[in-house]
């Protein structure tokens, strides 16, 4: 458990508890006594821990992808350049992007004056619903901070593109099929927990608006916000043969 791997696995699942912890029991509790109302002070603390927390998850993923390079394609270097020292250096600075990251959001957005009433059509506050309401003159600026973290989003996401064609460049030059199993079998639940997370989240944010309605729109914010961090745990734990007979 002091493993690079699990080290990070710990953070993950940390991510994974706030994310859903975030969300859902705000949901759950207007559900359950018929109303949708959230403060403004509640509204801006889902905001900065929904935004810190889906951008902690993006850099943890990214660095559990180098994590997996280095195990494979340079495993005599993986003591050196993946000791405890560097593990808590890079999560640390994992932590401190994100938090930078929500910090600067949530001030600039509600820093916004609201033009367009108070009612957000999401189950959660979000930036672009909240953009919306906004006088639009006064958003340009958080527009481009938007446009700012979705161009480091994307390089995470090339990162971890260009990590895994050169582990199965690696994987496949191995020589023991015994090994090539083992290999891709290290790297499986990463690159499910990746291609989850990324494809719902762009799903989410690319989908064209000629497909867009309320019912749509809550099914996929459900699947972009909450089936990641409750599907990640069982991808991982799948790898356990007692979970597996248990299951």
């Amino acid at each position: 458990l002091h493993t690079p791997m699990f080290f990070f696995l710990l953070n993950l699942a940390v991510l994974d508890l706030g994310s859903i912890s975030t969300t859902v029991p705000k949901a759950m509790a207007n559900s359950l006594w018929g109303t949708r109302d959230i403060s403004y002070t509640g509204c801006a603390a889902q905001l900065f821990l929904f935004v810190f927390l889906f951008s902690e998850e993006i850099s943890i993923l990214t660095i559990m992808s180098y994590d997996r390079y280095v195990a494979i394609c340079k495993p005599l270097h993986y003591g050196t350049l993946l000791g405890s020292r560097a593990c808590v250096h890079m999560a640390a600075a994992a932590w401190a992007s994100g938090f930078l990251n929500a910090l600067l959001h949530t001030a600039n957005t509600f820093s916004l004056p609201l033009c367009q009433g108070n009612a957000l059509d999401q189950f959660f506050c979000e930036i672009p619903q909240i953009l919306k309401l906004s006088c639009s003159q006064s958003s340009h600026r958080e527009m481009w901070i938007l446009v700012v973290s979705a161009s480091l989003s994307f390089g995470c996401c090339v990162f971890i593109v260009v990590s895994y064609v050169e582990i199965f460049r690696a994987v496949l030059r191995m020589p023991s099929q015994q090994g090539r199993h083992k290999a891709f079998s290290a790297c499986r639940p990463h690159l499910a927990v990746v291609s989850l997370f990324f494809s719902t989240g762009l799903f989410a944010y690319l989908k064209p608006p000629s497909i867009s309605s309320p019912s749509l729109n809550l099914v996929v914010s459900v699947l972009y916000s909450v089936v990641p961090p409750a599907v990640n745990p069982l991808i991982y734990s799948l790898r356990n043969q007692e979970l597996k007979d248990a299951l």
